[in-house]
């Protein structure tokens, strides 16, 4: 499943080891000055290596392959004038336009807090230039019958792990208890951790419960069938392609989630539709599967999984409301931390992880008993999801740190400026409660929203 969803161009690869080096996973290999490859069996498809490539096809050179037959090979489409780079991804852009063209199908869109903050680099905008407003209108424009968020499902999954993590300090399950909002991370527990799955939630990610709901709760507010909805994800993340065709992904009785384009393919359709993006009048999601908070937002940056469940942990547990949200001790940049958090009479112990490179000392210590904390945030990529192999690509090893930051500034002002900033404040995940699911943890929302982990360890 791994094999054509990231892969290094053997004809344009300088063999620099910048893939190897960034690799968290070792499967890169290759000698310098020759084509590298990557171990799809060890690949956990974060794409950190078509971030960092910098072997591109030179129009001083001749190739035995032209630049239009790579395109299509990559399933790009043939109107892309981007640079075009030996480490690189499979583009997925063809179906979503046969999709928008079948007049038979309802096509419902979700959209990622990431992408919000750096599609409108690829437009001229400046890092971390906040645009859910144009988002919003560019899908719409493009032909997408519902355009939904997939932060809404972030407050919803805040609601299932901060019930389950509670059960769990009560004696029901493994203490800590890992995230598994990230698909990279969860690949590599499945991969080379398996004895560690007891502390993974059983939670799916935001980008598949809202794929589930759009074919069942969705699906019955739009009075659609759902066999003819087509769920398409825009995601920062190049992994979520992977995730989307696990074959669990079909709790609502169809494929939960059809599609995953990334920041960059909305970007090139954008242009090649010829979309005037920064004169785009700014437009609402749809409801009610576009609303959503400020702690739902803050997903997209490492740390943010953390800060949005203790928003609502703290005062769900306590009653007692946090005379202060914004939790600067959790937030930070790549590397491993601690933080010790006390409201009334509750003290949780967190830790939180960016960049799957400094995980490994926390596994170990997780497996020798020695790790005192109840709560463990993992992302992959290096500033969490702001950072993923899917967005914009700064073309100097200078611009990553300063991109990264502007994201991650624009994420936590949208928060600020939004008047729900607690994921269980949401009224539509209230009301999703209330009229489908019932309880979080309850049979339905188990049942929909939650997922088993399987090792991929081989013997």
């Amino acid at each position: 499943m791994t094999e054509s969803i990231v892969s290094i161009d053997s004809e344009l690869c300088t063999g620099c080891g910048r893939c190897k080096d960034i690799c968290p996973v070792g499967a890169i290999s290759g000698e310098p000055a020759e084509p590298h490859r990557i171990a799809a069996s060890s690949c956990i498809v974060c794409g950190q290596c078509v971030q960092v490539c910098s072997g591109f096809d030179s129009s001083l050179k001749e190739y035995p392959t032209g630049r239009q037959q790579r395109l299509r090979q990559r399933g790009m489409l043939d109107s892309v004038s981007e640079p075009l780079f030996a480490a690189h991804y499979r583009g997925d852009i063809h179906a979503l336009l046969a999709a928008l063209e079948d007049g038979s199908t309802s096509t419902f869109v979700q959209c990622a807090p990431a992408v919000r903050v750096a599609l409108g680099e690829e437009f001229g905008m400046g890092y971390g230039a906040l645009t859910p407003g144009k988002l919003a209108a560019a899908l719409r424009a493009l032909g997408f019958d519902r355009v939904y968020d997939t932060t809404f499902a972030a407050d919803l999954t805040i609601m299932e792990e901060g019930a389950e993590l509670i059960e769990r300090i009560q004696g029901k399950g493994r203490l800590p208890m890992f995230t598994s909002c990230c698909p990279g991370w969860v690949k590599f527990i499945e991969d080379q951790h398996p004895d560690l799955l007891e502390n993974m939630s059983s939670c799916k990610s935001p980008q598949q419960m809202a794929g589930t709901l759009f074919k069942t709760y969705g699906a019955g507010v739009d009075k659609v069938d759902p066999a003819s909805i087509f769920s398409v994800a825009v995601m920062p993340c190049t992994a979520k392609k992977f995730e989307c065709a696990r074959p669990e992904m079909d709790a609502s009785g169809h494929r939960d989630v059809d599609l995953v384009i990334t920041t960059r393919e909305l970007a090139q359709l954008i242009k090649h539709k010829g979309l005037d993006f920064l004169g785009l009048d700014d437009e609402p999601f749809d409801n009610p599967l576009g609303c959503y908070s400020g702690a739902g937002n803050i997903f997209g940056t490492t740390g943010g999984v953390m800060e949005a469940a203790l928003r609502s942990a703290c005062e769900v547990l306590t009653g007692v409301p946090l005379g202060e949200i914004e939790l600067e001790y959790v937030r930070g940049g790549e590397g491993l931390r601690y933080a010790d958090i006390v409201h009334q009479d509750l003290e949780l112990r967190v830790a939180i992880v960016a960049g799957l490179a400094n995980v490994r000392r926390l596994l170990d210590e997780v497996r020798r008993g020695e790790a005192d904390v109840h709560f463990v945030e993992v992302m992959c990529c290096p500033m969490g999801c702001v950072s993923g192999g899917g967005q914009p690509k700064p073309l100097l090893p200078a611009q990553h740190l300063e991109a990264h930051a502007g994201r991650k500034s624009g994420l936590y002002c949208h928060d600020k400026k939004l008047a729900v900033r607690k994921s269980h404040d949401n009224p539509q995940v209230k009301k999703l409660y209330a009229d489908f699911l019932g309880e979080p943890l309850g049979h339905e929302s188990h049942r929909l929203l939650h997922t088993d982990h399987t090792s991929r360890r081989r013997a």
